[in-house]
């Protein structure tokens, strides 16, 4: 039975993590940190960029750091549920049906280019990605722990993808894009004799029984009513705002309070500061409001970030003694 862990051990786990990734990556060291701290409060990340920066080394340079196991699923339009999940065989030496798991069953799933598959297999995560199993003809099987879905797709390409429906966004806890490397370490990619294996010599610095354990002391951080009070005015605001169709659902203000918690453990407290919620409202919340002109592509994505950056500046922030 895997139990919570002291917080200054789990601070110090999670900083040698993303210390480590930070090495490797040419991605910026606030990408990686929010990575990190999505896999500590038991959420998935939506990676959302142009081909070609990383996504994908991401995923696995995390498996790597963690010793976890690791599957990536390229999403065509032609998988089926049961590529994804596994499926009943029948065994002609037993007489009887045995489920043979799909890729779905691993620690880490990068879900390369999802927005490719159709709405048919993209709701097949949807129970894995809620509640951390799979039904398949009417049997319950539980996937391995900790698990996290990265899943990424490139938002300037539309033929043949399919818009995340607004249920599988929920599902996620962060959504982001990944951005570009800074001169300097681009420069460094270019020069460098083993730029096509980046993950080269790196090594493990933890293990998935300590990144559960993580989990479990990460939702065990405090919440004073204070914070709770101005983390929810924030998320019903977004209810009645102009342009909003539908706000963000009690599930937003859930996985909202997961990655605040996360923020305040890799600060080394084990309670939440407003700050906290402030840092992790512009990755948890924007994907989540409904536009009343919404459209596929990346204006809708800022749009709803500046609404969600203006929201936050014109919130009052509540005074919360820092012991």
């Amino acid at each position: 039975m895997v139990t919570s862990m002291e917080t200054p051990q789990a601070r110090d786990i999670l900083h040698a993590v993303t210390d480590t990734l930070n090495t490797v990556l040419a991605c910026p060291r606030e990408t990686v940190e929010t990575t990190v701290l999505t896999f500590a409060a038991g959420g998935h990340v939506l990676l959302e960029d142009v081909p070609g920066v990383g996504k994908t080394t991401l995923a696995r340079a995390l498996a790597t750091v963690i010793g976890g196991s690791v599957r990536r699923i390229q999403f065509t339009p032609d998988l089926l549920p049961g590529d994804l999940l596994g499926m009943n065989v029948y065994s002609r030496a037993t007489e009887s049906f045995a489920f043979h798991p799909g890729p779905i069953f691993a620690n880490i799933i990068i879900a390369d280019e999802i927005n490719r598959a159709d709405p048919k297999v993209q709701s097949a995560l949807l129970e894995a990605m809620g509640e951390g199993q799979v039904s398949v003809d009417g049997q319950t099987h539980h996937l391995e722990q900790p698990f996290i879905v990265i899943a990424t797709q490139n938002p300037i390409e539309l033929e043949g993808t399919y818009p995340l429906p607004e249920a599988q966004l929920d599902r996620f806890m962060i959504r982001m894009g990944f951005g570009y490397p800074a001169a300097d370490t681009e420069e460094r990619m270019v020069m460098s004799d083993h730029a096509s294996r980046p993950l080269e010599g790196l090594h493990r610095v933890a293990d998935v029984d300590q990144m559960q354990a993580i989990r479990e002391t990460c939702a065990a951080v405090r919440v004073a009513q204070p914070v709770a009070r101005y983390l929810v005015s924030l998320t019903a605001a977004t209810r009645s705002m102009e342009g909003v169709a539908f706000g963000v659902s009690p599930r937003g203000s859930l996985q909202l309070a997961a990655l605040s918690r996360a923020k305040a453990l890799y600060e080394g407290r084990d309670f939440v500061l407003p700050d906290d919620v402030r840092w992790a409202a512009p990755f948890a919340l924007p994907h989540r409001l409904v536009l009343e002109d919404a459209g596929y592509g990346t204006a809708p994505t800022g749009l709803a970030r500046q609404l969600i950056d203006t929201l936050i500046d014109r919130t009052p922030v509540p005074r919360v003694d820092d012991r």
